[in-house]
Formats: structure tokens, C-alpha cells, sequence
């Protein structure tokens, strides 16, 4: 992940525990504990998670980056290494709504977009989407105002990002 708004990085509460560097959705679904219960299709989507990896490591075998992720969460996750042993392969899919169930605003179904973005290879654009006077409106516009800002200032150790204080409540 290589940057997110502050609603982003609450929806998926949790992810914004870990140092900059290191966030990514792949390692959130399988190592944070909140992933299972912030998905209500959890299954699903390690699954797709995972061939999707699988679809970028026959790609790009060298990849440094992907290399360390994917040797990190066959150590850490048996579900991962389980399903990485499957060999399941799929390019992503055109996703029109993912539902999370949000430890502080219950369960919102959004609209989603994921957005290759010319001259960035490998690099995609995802928006999550509510309609306007809807309940799952209400409850990003909630996250989005509750959220602390994204760290925005120098890096730390290790790529890590300090946070910085929100001004604008």
C-alpha cells in the first residue's frame, strides 16, 4: 500500500498498526487479527489473495518485494501456505462490492474500483464507494472523521512513517 487516505485506513482497522513499509493487504488478510472478522467474505478473499499472488510471482520471480511478503506469510500463516500449496492462479476480477463489518461503525457494503494507473507498473488505484444518504454513507463519513490523519511526515526506521496529529477538527 503506498498511501491512503485517513477513511481508507480506518475501514480496514488494524492495518495502520504496523509501520508504513509494511502495509499491505495481502499481510493484513492474513496476520492482522482483525482481517477475519473485518471481511464478511473472509474465504474468499485470502483465496483470491493468494492466487492473485501467485499470478504476480509467475510475472515477476524476482521481485524482491514479493518474494520477502510471500516467504513471510508461508512462515507465519497456515492458511496462506495452505492455500499457496494449491497452485491456484487468477488475474483480479472486477469486484463491484465488498462488505466489512467495522468494529466502530458495523457492517457497510461498499461500492469498489481498482484502477490500473499508466506508466506505474504493477501499481493500482482502489477507491471504495458509498451512495450519498445511504447508511454505509453515513458510516464513511464517520470513519473519515473519526480516523487519525495518514502519516504524512518523515520516515523512521526501517521505512516507517511517524503520524502526524490531525488539524482540521
Amino acid at each position: 500500500m503506498l498511501a491512503a487516505n485517513p477513511g481508507a485506513m480506518a475501514l480496514y482497522a488494524g492495518l495502520g498498526d504496523w509501520p508504513a513499509a509494511q502495509r499491505n493487504i495481502g499481510r493484513f488478510l492474513f496476520l492482522h487479527p482483525a482481517a477475519r472478522d473485518i471481511y464478511a467474505d473472509w474465504d474468499n478473499q485470502i483465496r483470491g489473495c493468494v492466487a492473485r499472488l501467485r499470478a504476480l510471482a509467475g510475472t515477476d520471480p524476482d521481485a524482491p518485494d514479493l518474494a520477502a511478503l510471500i516467504g513471510e506469510l508461508l512462515l507465519k500463516s497456515p492458511d496462506f501456505a495452505r492455500l499457496w500449496e494449491r497452485y491456484d492462479v487468477t488475474r483480479r476480477t472486477a469486484a463491484q462490492k465488498k462488505t466489512f463489518h467495522h468494529p466502530a461503525v458495523g457492517t457497510l457494503t461498499l461500492g469498489f474500483q481498482g484502477m490500473q494507473l499508466e506508466g506505474t507498473p504493477g501499481q493500482r488505484l482502489g477507491i471504495y464507494l458509498a451512495e450519498h444518504g445511504t447508511a454505509d454513507y453515513d458510516a464513511m463519513i464517520l470513519l473519515d472523521m473519526t480516523a487519525p490523519a495518514v502519516a504524512e511526515s518523515q520516515p523512521g526506521p526501517a521505512g516507517a512513517v511517524a503520524p502526524k496529529e490531525r488539524t482540521d477538527r
